[in-house]
């Protein structure tokens, strides 16, 4: 079973979205599990205190390493990454995820405050990961759109296995564009390809649009995918 253990100072903030939607029903059949610790058992003292002033001076509170380490050594890992979520992180990606549900799970650390002790990452051995470039109030928003991103490629998790195949960054490319009934809405029309019955010509459709999506909206991954192309076009 693909496990999930988040370690945060608001473990009230879960299972929050996840207990809902396709990942709440596969959480209560038994598909994944959550445990969520709270950061602040681990303090020593009777305000079970978490954080103290930055050493060196500065803004804000540090998240201290004695009590972040303690809560991270009485999670059992079964070889499980741990994840500490982090705006200076790895940027997350469908390739990351597909990597991540082939195991038995991940530990997500939330951190809050102006961050953690550094120590912390190296000592406990903390892959830093990023939901994107800008800056949340604590890594617990961003471990459930991790853990979601990944409960949703489990095994029986979605209706049918084809949901998953023609996605946004499957294949380096973004979505095509998705239309359904009422055929004409505010005159506008669905694009008569869809309805023309030809699964071939609908598929090319579908590919150009999702490249010329990709080259509009992400040059960035247009060009990878280039990069990509090219490298497996036969010599000659």
């Amino acid at each position: 079973m693909w496990r999930a253990s988040v370690l945060t100072i608001f473990p009230d903030m879960f299972p929050g979205p996840l207990g809902q939607s396709l990942a709440g029903k596969a959480l209560a059949s038994g598909a994944w599990a959550l445990e969520v610790v709270d950061i602040r058992n681990f303090a020593a003292d009777k305000h079970r205190t978490v954080d103290d002033t930055p050493a060196g001076g500065g803004p804000g509170m540090v998240m201290k390493a004695d009590v972040l380490a303690s809560a991270i050594d009485a999670v059992a890992t079964y070889s499980r990454p741990r994840l500490l979520m982090s705006p200076r992180g790895t940027p997350l990606t469908q390739a990351r995820v597909e990597e991540l549900i082939r195991g038995a799970g991940a530990v997500l650390i939330c951190g809050r405050f102006e961050g953690i002790d550094e120590r912390v990452v190296a000592a406990r051995g903390l892959e830093e990961i990023s939901v994107g470039d800008y800056v949340l109030s604590g890594g617990e928003i961003g471990a459930m759109a991790l853990i979601d991103a990944c409960v949703r490629l489990l095994p029986g998790v979605m209706g049918a296995a084809a949901s998953g195949a023609e996605e946004s960054f499957t294949d380096g490319l973004l979505e095509y564009p998705h239309y359904t009934r009422p055929q004409l809405w505010e005159g506008r029309p669905i694009p008569d390809v869809l309805l023309c019955g030809d699964h071939a010509k609908i598929a090319a459709w579908r590919r150009a649009e999702a490249e010329r999506l990709t080259q509009e909206r992400r040059p960035d991954l247009w060009t990878a995918f280039l990069q990509r192309s090219r490298k497996r076009l036969p010599d000659g």
